[in-house]
């Protein structure tokens, strides 16, 4: 589930520190589902909170946990109403996972990524195996290349229109982009017929393709004890001691 929101400029402040609020509360109660919040570093400002589920029945039993636990804790319903007041839209899309058309995803460590860049396809209607045909082409050029930079791709089921495919692929580091753009030049210049194709399908079977990049605010996100074991420092930081003052070694008092 792909949860998009948009705050006006004069509340970003406030609907941050509510969104962080939530994840603090929820850290002390059984929820029954995490979420990654990411926050936009390029395009418009919005907030994306990716959450993770096995399958819409799924989804339809976290929704019935969740009445009964903000009846239960009613400081948590009002830091909720807190968001949705300061929100200017917000739009929810539930995708499906297609590791046949990704590279790599199970090597892919969320735990250790910092930022996420993410790719929208939507095609022109009956052009999803021409997309296939595409990714699979793909995948087999990085293959040979050996690169380490995976991606997952996840197919719309409903929120938009469809057909719309996105591909998220996981940083460490905006320096990543570089090896991504180096890769791409490469790619280009050795495969020859392969990407020759790959232009002919962008062509005819897209409609609009976007990319952006997000920045993952561990703050504002919900993760489970297990993932962010991965990574604790970011996940989990331990709070800072309050710096003392420096003792004076005169005894004089002085202005």
């Amino acid at each position: 589930m792909l949860v998009y929101q948009r705050f006006p400029f004069d509340k970003a402040t406030e609907s941050g520190k509510a969104l962080a609020a939530a994840a603090r509360a929820c850290a002390n109660l059984n929820v029954p589902n995490s979420w990654i919040v990411l926050e936009s570093v390029t395009g418009d400002s919005e907030v994306l909170s990716f959450d993770p589920f096995d399958s819409f029945a799924h989804i339809g039993k976290a929704f019935a946990r969740w009445e009964p636990i903000y009846a239960a804790h009613p400081e948590l319903g009002k830091v909720q109403a807190q968001i949705n007041g300061a929100l200017a839209s917000q739009r929810t899309i539930v995708a499906e996972r297609r590791d046949d058309l990704s590279y790599r995803a199970n090597r892919i460590d969320l735990s250790k990524a910092r930022f996420l860049r993410v790719i929208e396809v939507r095609l022109h209607p009956g052009h999803e195996g021409e997309f296939a045909e595409a990714s699979k082409m793909l995948t087999a050029a990085y293959e040979k290349k050996e690169s380490d930079l995976s991606w997952v791709v996840y197919q719309v089921n409903v929120g938009m229109s469809t057909p719309t495919f996105f591909a998220f692929v996981p940083m460490r580091s905006l320096a990543q982009n570089d090896d991504l753009l180096n890769l791409l030049d490469v790619l280009h210049e050795a495969e020859g017929e392969a990407a020759e194709r790959m232009q002919k399908i962008a062509r005819a079977a897209y409609a609009h393709t976007e990319s952006n990049l997000y920045a993952i605010s561990p703050d504002k996100s919900h993760v489970s004890k297990e993932f962010a074991a991965g990574d604790p420092e970011f996940w989990t930081p331990k709070p800072q001691a309050p710096k003392k003052a420096a003792a004076r070694k005169s005894g004089k008092n002085k202005p």
